[in-house]
């Protein structure tokens, strides 16, 4: 199924928060294709009954990524915490009578927070975005499965590229520095989320 309409999209949530239960919704897709934005204005228009989750808080912090070398992938699917990220849905998927505290990712700091988003036990719909929630393979494996659905989100290549471009800019790159990095490291990332599209229960295009 392909829908482009954001109240078509609220209404389909808001049937996840009904269903009883504490469900959890995935929105995948490239690096600038809009994730957090959808993510944020589905979250908003359930009224209170939906808390965002997002993937990018399981980001390996700054040291670690020096350490074992992959500071120059930052964004790659080993630069995560997969299997932290995997435990923190099972978490999440059964609530109990405490709240699930989550970490959230600092773009200004580029940086992890631990502790950032508070998951009250009686909230019903959780709403987690990221690259890789469709991936099938090594610790991001069991992601898919503990995701009640998932949108993938299909933005324009010029304008998803440009976005993630000033997106760099507007957090302290050089433009000429931040050119290159989306056409390497972004765009290899992109092309690798791209291979697991059909894994998607649905598939989303916005204006």
């Amino acid at each position: 199924m392909d829908t482009s309409d954001l109240a078509t999209l609220t209404e389909r949530a808001r049937g996840l928060a009904d269903a009883g239960g504490r469900r959890i919704l995935g929105i995948a897709g490239a690096p600038g294709a809009g994730k957090s934005t959808l993510a944020a204005r589905i979250t908003e228009r359930l009224d209170g009954r939906a808390v965002l989750v997002p993937m990018d808080g399981f980001h390996l912090a700054g040291a670690e990524l020096e350490r074992l070398g992959r500071a120059g992938r930052k964004g790659a699917p080993d630069t995560f915490d997969a299997a932290g990220y995997a435990a923190l849905l099972r978490r999440l998927r059964r609530p109990g009578p405490d709240p699930v505290y989550a970490p959230a990712f600092d773009r200004a700091l580029e940086e992890p927070v631990a502790g950032s988003v508070c998951v009250a036990p009686d909230i019903p719909l959780v709403v987690t975005e990221g690259n890789y929630l469709l991936l099938d393979e090594g610790p991001w494996a069991p992601v898919r499965g503990l995701l009640d659905e998932v949108w993938f989100l299909d933005a324009d290549p010029g304008l998803r590229v440009s976005r993630l471009v000033d997106r760099h800019v507007r957090f302290g790159k050089p433009r000429p520095y931040a050119e290159r990095w989306v056409a390497g490291s972004d765009e290899r990332n992109a092309r690798l989320v791209e291979r697991h599209r059909d894994r998607a229960d649905l598939v989303v295009r916005l204006p």
